[in-house]
Protein backbone atom coordinates (compact mmCIF):
# COMPACT_ATOMS: atom_id res chain seq x y z
CA UNK A 1 0.00 0.00 0.00
CA UNK A 2 1.47 3.41 -1.03
CA UNK A 3 1.55 5.98 1.45
CA UNK A 4 -0.66 9.35 0.95
CA UNK A 5 0.93 12.31 2.45
CA UNK A 6 -1.57 15.54 2.94
CA UNK A 7 -0.41 19.05 2.39
CA UNK A 8 -1.42 19.52 6.30
CA UNK A 9 1.03 16.76 7.13
CA UNK A 10 3.64 18.23 4.62
CA UNK A 11 3.41 21.79 5.86
CA UNK A 12 3.59 21.01 9.77
CA UNK A 13 6.37 18.24 9.35
CA UNK A 14 7.82 22.01 7.42
CA UNK A 15 7.25 23.86 10.38
CA UNK A 16 8.53 21.75 13.10
CA UNK A 17 12.11 21.05 10.82
CA UNK A 18 12.13 24.54 9.95
CA UNK A 19 12.41 25.15 14.05
CA UNK A 20 15.11 22.07 14.62
CA UNK A 21 17.23 23.59 11.85
CA UNK A 22 16.90 26.93 13.89
CA UNK A 23 17.27 24.99 17.00
CA UNK A 24 13.87 26.73 18.49
CA UNK A 25 11.53 23.78 18.59
CA UNK A 26 8.71 23.57 20.40
CA UNK A 27 6.74 21.63 22.39
CA UNK A 28 3.43 22.48 20.07
CA UNK A 29 4.95 22.58 16.88
CA UNK A 30 6.22 18.36 17.61
CA UNK A 31 2.92 17.95 19.63
CA UNK A 32 1.20 19.13 15.89
CA UNK A 33 3.21 16.78 13.93
CA UNK A 34 2.61 13.25 16.15
CA UNK A 35 -0.98 14.56 16.66
CA UNK A 36 -1.69 15.01 12.94
CA UNK A 37 0.85 11.30 12.29
CA UNK A 38 -1.53 9.28 14.54
CA UNK A 39 -4.83 11.31 13.70
CA UNK A 40 -3.72 9.95 9.84
CA UNK A 41 -2.53 6.69 10.23
CA UNK A 42 -5.89 5.52 12.36
CA UNK A 43 -8.03 7.81 9.92
CA UNK A 44 -6.20 5.67 6.32
CA UNK A 45 -5.08 2.25 8.09
CA UNK A 46 -1.52 3.50 7.53
CA UNK A 47 1.35 2.21 9.71
CA UNK A 48 2.27 5.48 12.02
CA UNK A 49 5.79 4.05 11.77
CA UNK A 50 5.88 4.32 7.99
CA UNK A 51 4.12 6.98 7.63
CA UNK A 52 5.82 9.02 10.05
CA UNK A 53 9.30 8.30 8.30
CA UNK A 54 7.94 8.73 4.80
CA UNK A 55 7.02 12.22 6.16
CA UNK A 56 10.06 12.81 7.32
CA UNK A 57 12.11 11.59 4.33
CA UNK A 58 9.68 14.02 1.79
CA UNK A 59 10.30 16.85 3.63
CA UNK A 60 14.39 16.25 4.87
CA UNK A 61 15.31 14.81 1.59
CA UNK A 62 13.47 15.96 -0.87
CA UNK A 63 14.09 14.56 -4.13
Amino acid sequence: MAIELSDELIGLEQQAWQEMQAGALTVEAAWAVQSAVTAHAEATGANRYELEMALKKRVRQPQ
